[in-house]
């Protein structure tokens, strides 16, 4: 059940043991499992139902670069069902070869295998409804050398806000409350233990209420400053003021600094979005193969094709500019998609918009059957159509390249001198790209340009000379929409703060979910993996008088390519 505004004697007598903070994706999904696992259990949301902009603004940074990090409080959205207001619905598992040491990136192990999240894998689909684990297409009429994959596939959710998807369960569930205008602001520790969670309700102010065990899925800066906060009250925590919470933050590597052209018609086909019969939309990506990767040193990084800049009026295409003109509209581009994504296709103001209606006057009718079929495939029909795709006769397209960002000790989160309205610390966000982050997307480029032209299936077009692309990508590099490896995962309380479970080394009631426990950022969106970690850590929770075992029996081989 849901209750938009409660209050503390509430919250007591519901008497749930159990508390997850924060109602996310990751949130929700976790809360649910743990119900249906026979536990009581109290969701905290520091939101309500529609965004409520004094909510919003706790998410505000004392001080970040805008360089390379989006303004926080639009990377994130703080109301019941959390990012997945603003996510796009890509869903697809990191690689087996994300969670193997690699020499070649002076990176280790993670302490658990892909394997050990590979058993959730059906469920975290179904609970972010993206159809089955399947993540291989086979695609006919195109021959080529291992050295690059193309039949590797990313799903997509048919309903990416995930209070929508789970109406029923979060307001029916009587085991469950999700108590709005609820922000955590603190952690009340008794005895090495989480006594309780220290609350500010909306309209009533502070208190607290008494728990059991606790799970912060916040997101992952959110659920990074909780925990920051408790170790200024409480210093030797996790590692101390020289450990690892709040360090290596990551995001990922991604843009353009290539358009490709492709000679094989088959595979110009086999990139566009499709139906698998799966039960959701997925395409296929350009990926350079484990033995690629390590023979280039190469960071994990994905390539799929995408339209030309639709900012720039020179593409001359109606659909296109209709496209632009819409996203450019701020409040209507804000409803369409994420303010920080629609920032990146249409840039700022001022926009040349006469161009642009001299495209679509040039190209009346393709624009006016475009615009309706593109609503109706993108906001009603299901399953959806996740994104726009236009193929081309000249077989030309933009080339994005997502990659993994390295970690690095300096990229950090730490507490500013600023506090909010409900009075925690403001963090202070330094998100720092490295050198070797821009080396190995242009290293992946040239793997990737050698391998189409070794195989006749097509070539490169560079927008920029050799020794100007390292410093494209760098200049290129600006995240703060995935947030991860600021409360990273690892075999002791020196190098991380939490195990392969997910469970606190110094508070054995306190576990995290999140994108933040990720050791590294793999090329993958991290959703999905968060959602199994937490699916996860429910089912171990739910299991009567079991602990978390060690991280050393969840080792494995690997994931299967489903």
């Amino acid at each position: 059940m849901i209750s938009d505004a409660p209050s503390f004697e509430d919250l007591a007598a519901f008497g749930a043991p159990a508390c997850v903070i924060g109602g996310g994706p990751v949130g929700i999904v976790t809360a649910l499992a743990l119900a249906a696992g026979g536990r009581r259990v109290l969701l905290l949301e520091s939101g309500g139902r529609a965004p409520r902009p004094e909510a919003q603004a706790l998410a505000a940074a004392e001080r970040f670069s805008a360089a390379t990090h989006h303004a926080p409080e639009i990377t994130v959205a703080r109301r019941l069902g959390g990012t997945s207001n603003l996510w796009g619905g890509r869903c697809l598992p990191f690689d087996p070869v994300d969670f193997r040491a690699r020499p070649w990136l002076g990176l280790g192990d993670w302490p658990i295998g892909a394997q050990a999240l590979a058993a959730q894998e059906a469920a975290a689909c179904a609970a972010l409804a993206a159809g089955a684990p399947v993540w291989h297409a086979p695609l006919a009429g195109v021959a080529a050398d291992d050295a690059f994959g193309f039949e590797s596939l990313e799903r997509w959710s048919n309903v990416p806000r995930i209070q929508t998807l789970h109406r029923a369960a979060l307001e029916e569930r009587r085991d469950l409350l999700v108590a709005l205008g609820a922000t955590a602001t603190g952690l009340a520790l008794d005895g090495g233990r989480v006594a309780a969670v220290e609350l500010h309700l909306e309209g009533r102010g502070p208190g607290r209420v008494a728990v059991s065990e606790v799970v912060l899925a916040a997101g992952g800066n959110e659920s990074t400053r909780l925990l920051l906060a408790l170790q200024r009250r409480h210093p030797d925590l996790f590692g101390g003021k020289d450990g690892p919470l709040g360090r290596f933050y990551m995001g990922h590597v991604n843009g353009q600094i290539a358009d490709l052209a492709l000679e094989s018609a088959a595979l110009d086909a086999g990139l566009d979005f499709f139906r698998d019969g799966h039960g959701s939309y997925v395409r296929r990506r350009l990926v350079p193969s484990p033995a690629t990767q390590e023979r280039a040193r190469l960071t994990n990084v994905a390539f799929w094709p995408v339209v030309p800049a639709i900012a720039d009026p020179a593409h001359r295409s109606g659909p296109l500019s209709a496209v632009f003109l819409a996203l450019s509209a701020a409040p209507l581009g804000r409803r369409l998609i994420a303010e920080a994504i629609r920032l990146r296709h249409v840039g700022e103001p001022p926009y040349r918009r006469g161009a642009h209606l001299a495209n679509l006057l040039r190209d009346p009718g393709r624009t006016l059957g475009f615009a309706p079929w593109f609503l109706w495939k993108t906001k009603r029909a299901q399953p959806r159509l996740p994104g726009l795709f236009l193929r081309n006769p000249a077989r030309r397209y933009g080339l994005e390249y997502h990659a993994e960002q390295l970690p690095h000790p300096d990229s950090r989160l730490v507490l500013g001198s600023e506090t909010d309205r409900v009075g925690l610390p403001r963090l202070r966000i330094d998100l720092r790209f490295s050198d070797e982050d821009a080396r190995a997307v242009v290293r992946a480029h040239d793997a990737l340009e050698a391998w189409l032209v070794r195989n006749r299936l097509g070539r490169l077009v560079w927008r920029m000379p050799p020794e100007a692309r390292a410093a494209a990508v760098k200049a290129a590099a600006r995240h703060g929409n995935h947030q991860i490896g600021t409360i990273r995962m690892g075999g002791d309380r020196r190098s991380a703060v939490v195990d392969g479970d997910c469970r606190s080394f110094d508070l054995p009631n306190l576990s995290v979910v999140s994108t933040a426990v990720l050791p590294t950022s793999g090329q993958a969106n991290p959703t999905l993996t968060a959602v199994e970690l937490g699916l996860r850590l429910a089912a171990r929770l739910a299991a009567p008088g079991t602990q978390a075992g060690p991280a050393a029996e969840t080792k494995d081989a690997g994931r299967s390519p489903g």
